[in-house]
């Protein structure tokens, strides 16, 4: 079960992080998340991603101001640095996401 806390140490403790807010009900999360999670892995070596099913962790969402689904929150070095919801390329996450990322693994 994801927790607040858990989340806010998993971006502390991270370079790069994705928080990826879905529901069960919600066809395009389903058909996103393998795409997303696939190229992420290929782009970048040290992304952690964190899921948050929000029919389950209903606290969760509202405190990130998430009230779309899906929604995409990229962290780099623990701020935020990109917040994508419902419409998104996965193209258009990775490109956004590539030059600072390099940047700070270079």
């Amino acid at each position: 079960m994801q927790t607040i806390e858990n989340i806010n140490n998993t971006i502390k403790e991270n370079m790069a992080v994705m928080v990826y807010f879905s529901a069960p009900t919600c066809n395009v999360c389903h058909a996103l998340k393998p795409k997303l999670l696939e190229e992420l892995e290929k782009n970048f070596s040290d992304f952690k991603v964190e899921s948050v099913d929000i029919s389950v962790e209903e606290d969760i969402a509202p405190h990130f101001s998430v009230y779309a689904i899906p929604t995409v929150l990229i962290y780099l070095d623990g701020q935020e640095f990109t917040r994508k919801s419902r419409h998104m390329s996965v193209g258009e996450v990775i490109e956004e996401i590539r030059r600072p990322y390099e940047i700070m693994t270079s």
